[in-house]
């Protein structure tokens, strides 16, 4: 994602979103109970970026033990993020941090704390 002539990159397995004020009924029509909005137990947003997944192995290393290798390189290979920029997401709030990039909040979470996406398009 960028402003102006800042980029901001979003490592690993993680989203980046922009949080929706506490409702009962999110824009895309999900019901949220008192309680989950009470609590800040999960909060929904839309995902205005994504990281590029987990690495994967490169399995074409020679040596028998590649996870001992000293190199930073990455094969550039990624176990693909379920998530995708313009999804609507249902998260744990617990698992998020929040940060503030040119005076806007968002919230980084893992995709392991994603509950439920809504997509505009299945097909796309």
């Amino acid at each position: 994602m960028h402003k102006g002539n800042k980029h901001l990159i979003v490592v690993g397995d993680r989203v980046l979103i922009k949080v929706e004020d506490g409702e009962e009924r999110t824009k895309v029509g999900l019901y949220l109970p008192p309680t989950a909005i009470d609590s800040q137990a999960v909060q929904g947003g839309e995902i205005v970026a994504t990281g590029p997944g987990n690495p994967m192995p490169d399995f074409n290393e020679t040596s028998e033990e590649p996870w001992r290798t000293t190199r930073r390189e990455t094969s550039g290979k990624f176990v693909p993020m379920q998530a995708r920029t313009g999804d609507y997401a249902l998260f744990f709030r617990k698992a998020a941090v929040e940060i503030t990039f040119e005076s806007e909040i968002y919230l980084v979470v893992p995709q392991n704390a994603l509950l439920a996406l809504v997509r505009s398009d299945p097909d796309d």
